[in-house]
């Protein structure tokens, strides 16, 4: 049996910074921008208000946020600005957190079936 050796605390810096990337991504709108990146390909904010119904502002202030943290790429074509996904960290981490509300749904069904 391999035996892991134990790794240390989190540096109360990296704590810091670690909760500041999980509060970008517990806002809503910045997580259904990403999505939309993401599964549309890169676009420029006139599509991203169409595909999300966000205004102009509030879509520009997230996908600041989303770039100054890296998450998101930005590409001048002519006049447009296109935003891209930068970092496939973010669907990794939904695709494990779906996965784990999958599981405990399931997991409830299962104990709500038994009853």
């Amino acid at each position: 049996m391999r035996r892991t050796l134990p790794q240390s605390l989190p540096s109360p810096q990296l704590l810091d910074e670690l909760s500041s990337f999980f509060r970008l991504l517990s806002e809503s709108a910045r997580l259904q921008l990403l999505c939309q990146l993401k599964h549309g390909g890169p676009m420029d904010v006139a599509s991203l208000i169409e595909a999300t119904g966000f205004s102009q502002s509030h879509i520009s202030r997230q996908l600041g946020q989303l770039q100054r943290a890296g998450l998101v790429s930005c590409d001048r074509d002519g006049t447009r600005l296109i935003y891209a996904v930068a970092d496939p960290l973010v669907e990794d981490l939904c695709n494990l957190v779906q996965r784990r509300l999958k599981q405990r749904l399931e997991q409830q069904l299962s104990q709500l079936q038994a009853v």
